[in-house]
């Protein structure tokens, strides 16, 4: 089989012929039609991050296909189901995390395309009971990005607790917050989207959002707490310390910032304001099996829809030189054939 893969960090990817691999207890092989790329991918290919996953790797974690082979202890998947491979390889299934609903904590789990091989390639190898079908509406191409960056913004968007008819600011308008700022109008959220240049403005203004600030224009959290007095809730997606300050700064008495962009940097967090005015600051990863669904269901529906230009898995160096240099508009999928 064809696949991208990382032999050293901070290399290109060889695109090489592998050997299929074979099912084992409580797998299922997924002849791969598409996978989304993730800035993830990057940061494993880079080593960027003090855990560091194998080598060599096949990354991606966006991987969407048809099952073609299934384990004989598998009995709740078939030949010819179309699934999606998520981030969340597996998990332990018995820690206090797993039995309390939250497998995206578990201190256990595998990743797929960083501690095991995902979607970069046209089979992979997943875990039977991780997998995630797709509702039928939904092709493979617009299913892909789903997998993590739709999860990721529903899921923080869900642990913000805002209610409808409440403000949330959307920081970043890339891969991810164009998905948030749609999943945040679907929950009856009002929106502030806060990017810059007249191209995301105009992106975010298109998929929904109340108000647009050009934070080159503009200080975003002077504008926010001026015209709001601070939104209910903020969903950082995006990576610098700048972007985490304004979002932080954002937040109303009471308020949660919900943090998901992960920049290599140390983020101060003001103590004093923290405790003053009840502040929550969370981490939000990715999402569980049943927040994938629902997720899912809201696409499945048409309320959501992630803005995709796809290419070729030879193509995969050209893409991630794109990703650095923030040159994509909403998510790259690669294809198969």
């Amino acid at each position: 089989m064809k696949a991208a893969v990382a032999h050293e960090f901070q290399t290109p990817l060889r695109i090489e012929q592998l050997a299929q691999p074979d099912v084992k207890p409580g797998t299922v092989l997924v002849k791969i039609a598409a996978c989304g790329v993730c800035h993830t991918d990057l940061h494993a290919c880079h080593g960027d991050w003090p855990v560091k996953p194998k080598l060599p790797l096949i990354p991606g974690h966006e991987g969407v296909g048809t099952v073609v082979a299934v384990a004989d202890d598998v009995d709740h998947l078939f030949i010819g189901d179309e699934v999606g491979i998520p981030w969340l390889h597996s998990a332990c299934g018995h820690c206090e995390h797993c039995l309390q609903g939250n497998e995206n904590l578990c201190p256990s789990q595998q990743n797929s395309g960083y501690s095991v091989d995902g979607g970069y390639a046209e089979y992979c190898l997943a875990n039977a009971d991780y997998v995630v079908k797709i509702p039928k509406s939904l092709s493979f191409v617009e299913a892909a990005p789903l997998f993590c960056a739709g999860v990721t913004t529903y899921k923080a968007l869900k642990v913000s607790d805002a209610k409808p008819g409440q403000w949330v600011a959307i920081v970043g308008v890339g891969g991810l917050g164009h998905l948030a700022i749609q999943y945040a109008k679907a929950m009856g959220l009002n929106v502030v989207a806060v990017d810059s240049t007249e191209q995301k403005m105009s992106l975010a203004k298109a998929l929904g959002a109340d108000h647009c600030i050009d934070y080159q224009l503009h200080n975003p959290a002077e504008q926010i707490q001026e015209k709001l007095g601070g939104v209910q809730a903020v969903i950082c997606t995006a990576a610098s310390k700048a972007a985490f300050s304004g979002a932080y700064h954002s937040v109303k008495r009471g308020g949660k910032c919900v943090l998901v962009g992960l920049p290599n940097d140390d983020l101060p967090i003001p103590i004093f304001d923290t405790v003053l005015k009840g502040i929550s600051v969370i981490g939000s990863i990715v999402g569980t099996r049943q927040d994938l669904i629902e997720c899912l269901d809201f696409a499945a529906a048409g309320k959501v829809k992630a803005i995709v230009q796809t290419e070729s898995l030879d193509n995969i160096n050209h893409v991630f030189e794109q990703m650095q240099n923030n040159e994509i508009q909403g998510r790259i999928v690669l294809t198969m054939t």
